[in-house]
């Protein structure tokens, strides 16, 4: 019976070390390496003989036992290659490093039926497993005791099929193919796979690996999930082994390490996510659903895809109308290749956006030379960090969602990707590019670390409508430009053509448009991934928000539309860090706007002429009952009708205070904060006719200061005076209560005279003085 003890023995526990080769073809070898560091003295010891299931002892069968003993201190990582040097007596044994001797006679590998060698510590009485492999028949481990033979052993009392007992299956000989030679954790997670030997029944070679041990830091716990569930919680401290499939319904969890076992399937489901410090190895296979978030955290952490695995992340577009519909995608994983992710797409329907092309100095937000969406062929391979544009399969039914797979390596620590601010472009600087990670990221963290080169707005193709040869681009029929969505760092989103409100969080797969601040190159990193279970859910959607929220900001969103479907929405954000003024697109983001724009609805700011999709106001000015200035341009005949309404509101202030609009053409109030707002229009850009605020008594505070100084005098023939108390006349628009525009009249002076035969018995008149102020008084011929 063996009780050897060496005299400096260190102690060992499961997984400290590996087996990494065997050859049970005459003359007998296997290798092992160790994964812990072990002193001068230390024994471990190897035999074959089998293991009883019910866990208590070796069986009675025969067989022996080798000992090996280290001769000095030894690194983990080292490996050590024992080897029978022929004759069937003790000590005839030898090992490369150490010494190795049949401390009891028997010990052979059977090439003909298999066998198995167990690594314990201690006695063969109360053994310490470290670790067990079984070679040579398709037999397996046993399950029972009845089960058990000389050539077939139950996995040995502590050790995990998988984790630190591994079946080769029915080879003679094996060698592990050092896939992986560093962390001592994914060594023995790899190695312990037999997808990643080489199994013979002829001879082999036996070449050591060169391993290390190193990790960017070390699991504390080691926790496995396998039929019977998890074997304890797992943390961010956890080495963790998946052996069964898992599926993160049963609820989101994080780890050390990621181990997935050959033939286990770990699915990350939509609104749920998998946590990881460090590395990731897979064997199995890894999904991560479209609304799901994969993150690793450390900057130097390893994604590995090993013969057997698989790893895919699986997105959704929202619902397109017809096959050339567009999406803005960015690739999650290395090296995918256009054809793959979009196999059923027209080879020359993906493009890539050339941001050094583009050129736009007629302020139409197209680009002059028509030579800004390159065609990108289907062998292409996706980089990491830059956006496309696809369209969709055409044996789809539609409407229908375009659903896409990216399959490999997922993306993970550091990328960078170079943008271009062109000085020939007198326009928006744009840059399509795209989040590169399989979980969503927070764009404000995102541009506050590439502030220097980006601007503080982001702008998503939301596609709501169809095109048409009507709307500016270089193609016969485009998209409109309306469809476009925004997000401010400072004030929020505002939803484009889609009503669809975009926040912080970019979802995985999703591309974008960004203006350059700089020529240079923004990074994305692992601090700027989001690990939980909600921020993956918006790819181009979002639920409404229901009510407000109870904070000091408050926003409010406003939405026109008409009868024709068009639809247009702005965000006024009170938020800390906005002036009145403009903030820049931190804050205050311009709307994408073109000549053929059917209606639009924008703010103002005074003494500037940008149209605003979102801006952002000194968050305590709502206080202060400063009217919004709201701006409309329509190119509809008068028969459309136009709604006002809000959309949607966030903040103290908003949830206690009614929302006022004020109409000058028609000299009328309306509360908006209880329903809409129904008007109709001519055709034209409407800059004084809509302000909104919180207080009847703040309303037209500036035209009201000199609505008395205005004089409408109706004199003989069909003429017409105005005069002005104090302030030069710039311009008069006339029009009727349908809000058709009669006139446009050049003013000059403090009085002006027109000749106006066309003029309605009841005229709403829009006077805009010198300094800028607009008054509105009705008229009567």
């Amino acid at each position: 019976m063996l009780l050897h003890l060496g005299f400096s023995q260190t102690s060992l526990t499961e997984g400290d070390i590996v087996i990494t080769h065997v050859v049970s073809v005459n003359p007998d070898k296997f290798s092992f390496a160790l994964l812990t560091d072990v002193s001068s003295g230390t024994e471990i010891h190897f035999t074959d003989k089998s293991w009883l299931p019910s866990g208590d002892k070796f069986s009675a069968i025969g067989e022996g036992i080798v000992t090996w003993s280290a001769t000095s201190d030894l690194p983990c990582g080292t490996s050590i290659t024992i080897s029978d040097t022929g004759h069937i007596i003790e000590n005839t044994y030898s090992a490369t490093i150490g010494t190795a001797i049949e401390s009891e006679l028997g010990f052979t590998l059977n090439e003909t039926s298999g066998d198995e060698i167990s690594v314990f510590q201690g006695s063969e009485q109360t053994p310490t497993f470290l670790y067990a492999i079984h070679f040579g028949n398709d037999l397996g481990w046993a399950e029972t005791d009845a089960q058990v033979t000389a050539n077939r052993s139950g996995v040995p009392a502590g050790l995990t099929d998988g984790v630190n007992a591994m079946d080769m299956g029915n080879y003679e000989n094996g060698s592990y193919n050092c896939t992986t030679t560093s962390n001592k954790h994914l060594i023995l997670a790899d190695a312990v796979q037999a997808s990643n030997w080489t199994r013979s029944n002829g001879v082999i070679t036996i070449a050591p690996c060169s391993f290390t041990c190193s990790t960017p830091t070390a699991c504390i716990t080691s926790i496995v999930y396998d039929l019977n569930g998890w074997s304890a919680t797992p943390d961010l401290t956890s080495e963790v082994q998946i052996l069964t499939d898992y599926s993160t319904n049963l609820g989101s969890f994080k780890a050390c390490n990621l181990n997935i076992a050959t033939g286990a399937t770990l699915t990350v489901e939509n609104n749920s996510f998998v946590e990881v410090q460090n590395n990731v190895m897979i064997n199995g296979h890894l999904i991560v659903e479209t609304k799901g978030n994969f993150v690793q955290n450390n900057t130097d952490a390893i994604f590995t895809i090993h013969t057997s695995g698989n790893a895919q992340v699986n997105k959704v577009s929202p619902i397109k109308n017809a096959w050339y519909y567009y999406t803005y995608w960015s690739s999650p994983v290395k090296e995918e290749i256009i054809d793959h992710a979009f196999p059923n797409v027209d080879s020359h329907r993906s493009y890539a956006f050339s941001s050094e092309n583009f050129i736009d100095n007629d302020g139409d937000d197209i680009d002059d030379n028509g030579d800004d969406w390159q065609v990108v062929p289907g062998n292409h391979s996706m980089t990491p960090g830059a956006g496309y544009a696809c369209m969709s399969s055409r044996v789809l039914t539609y409407p229908a969602t375009h659903n896409v797979s990216f399959e490999g390596v997922f993306n993970t620590g550091d990328i960078s990707t170079n943008i271009n601010k062109n000085p020939s472009n007198r326009g928006i600087p744009w840059n399509l590019i795209g989040n590169p990670y399989p979980s969503a990221i927070d764009f404000v963290a995102f541009q506050q670390a590439n502030s220097a080169v980006i601007d503080g707005a982001a702008y998503f193709w939301s596609h709501a409508t169809a095109p048409h040869n009507s709307y500016p681009g270089n193609q016969q029929s485009n998209f409109h430009q309306n469809d476009y969505a925004t997000f401010t760092i400072g004030s929020g989103g505002a939803a484009g053509a889609s009503g669809i409100i975009p926040n912080k969080y970019v979802a995985s797969g999703q591309g974008f448009f960004i203006p350059a601040v700089s020529n240079g190159s923004v990074t994305f990193t692992n601090a700027m991934r989001m690990a939980d279970n909600s921020s993956n859910s918006q790819f181009l959607k979002q639920e409404k928000l229901q009510g407000s929220t109870k904070t000091s900001e408050n926003k409010l969103w406003i939405n026109l539309t008409t009868n024709h479907g068009i639809f247009s929405q702005i965000l006024i954000a009170y938020v800390n860090g906005a002036t009145e003024g403009d903030d820049g697109l931190a804050y205050d983001a311009t709307r994408v706007v073109n000549q053929n724009f059917n209606t639009i609805l924008y703010s103002l700011i005074p003494e500037n002429s940008k149209k605003y999709v979102i801006q952002g106001k000194d968050i305590n000015s709502i206080h202060n009952n400063t009217p919004i200035k709201l701006g409309f341009s329509t190119k509809m005949d008068a028969s459309t009708i136009y709604k006002l309404e809000l959309g949607q509101f966030e903040g103290d202030f908003l949830s206690t205070n009614k929302l006022i609009l004020k109409d000058h053409l028609l000299n009328t109030t309306y509360q908006l904060s209880d329903s809409h707002y129904t008007f109709t229009s001519e055709p034209g850009e409407f800059n004084a006719r809509f302000e909104i605020a919180f207080d009847t008594n703040s309303l037209s505070a500036e035209g009201f200061s000199s609505f008395n100084q205005i004089q409408i005098i109706q004199l003989e023939h069909n003429n017409i005076q105005f005069k002005s108390a104090k302030q030069a006349i710039n311009n008069i628009q006339i029009f009727n209560i349908l809000g058709q525009k009669l006139y446009n009249l050049q003013g000059g002076g403090l009085s002006k005279t027109y000749f106006l035969p066309d003029l309605s018995p009841i005229f709403i008149a829009q006077i805009e003085l010198a300094s800028g102020e607009v008054v509105v008084k009705k008229g009567k011929r």
